[in-house]
């Protein structure tokens, strides 16, 4: 009797292993960075105005007018963040305006920007900041939609992104000074970003009924530099260099 208990516990176990051992190893899974994650790259979607109700009021009259223009219904509009996950730390990337306060390093600012106008940005009220926060904080991320998205859990992507933070162009917010078609805000910044790190920008949507201004124009600007790269800077990338500069 013990003996046939034993055989039985083993051939249980061999079962056991052997289902284990036949379950795919491709199976899809939900797209989530563990905690204990060397590397990774999440993307945030932030509903405008989360934090404050006269951004997310004019934020919603300023898309109403152009849907109107545009003969759409509005929606609703988002602005994006990343959490960069490297062996040496978590880094929040993110562009903020208004600049809080002048004690730039201890949020990680590697850029600052004009908003409005040039002329304007010599007053800190008109600057933006681009920063890389080593345990940074998403003001708004209790608010964030369908996120945090995973785009890419390997060290050497994460790493290429976060040195290329302090390339970043720095046009002036709100306006369209690279001829994109489209005006340089926070979303400009990610999209660049992501696209000049070489993670694919065409399957990242916003949320569904939503839109992100400004990441257009993040993408072209990235593609007129990888373009420039192997032949002479078009008029449009030059005027890109200098507004960087």
């Amino acid at each position: 009797m013990l003996v046939a208990t034993g055989r039985n516990r083993t051939e249980a176990t061999m079962t056991a292993q052997a289902s284990s051992q036949l379950r795919p190893t491709d199976a899809p899974g939900p797209r989530l960075a563990p905690a204990a994650s060397k590397a990774s790259v999440e993307l945030f979607w932030l509903p405008l105005g989360a934090g404050g109700w006269f951004v997310r009021l004019n934020g919603r009259i300023w898309e109403v007018i152009h849907a109107g223009l545009e003969h759409r219904r509005p929606l609703d509009l988002y602005h994006t963040a990343l959490i960069v996950r490297v062996p040496e730390g978590r880094f929040v990337v993110e562009n903020c305006w208004p600049i809080p306060n002048a004690d730039s390093p201890a949020r990680g600012v590697l850029v600052e920007g004009p908003v409005g106008s040039r002329h304007l940005g010599r007053w800190r009220v008109f600057r933006y900041e681009v920063r890389c926060w080593p345990n940074g904080v998403i003001a708004d991320a209790d608010a964030a939609v369908a996120s945090p998205q995973l785009l890419s859990d390997d060290p050497v992507v994460a790493r290429r992104l976060m040195e290329l933070v302090p390339s970043l162009p720095s046009p002036v917010w709100g306006r369209d000074e690279l001829g994109t078609g489209d005006m340089w805000n926070s979303n400009s910044v990610i999209a660049w970003l992501l696209a000049c790190g070489g993670l694919p920008t065409d399957a990242i949507r916003p949320p569904a009924g939503g839109r992100a201004p400004g990441w257009n124009a993040g993408l072209v600007t990235a593609r007129r530099q990888q373009r420039s790269t192997s032949g002479g800077p078009s008029p449009a990338t030059s005027r890109t260099a200098a507004t960087a500069a």
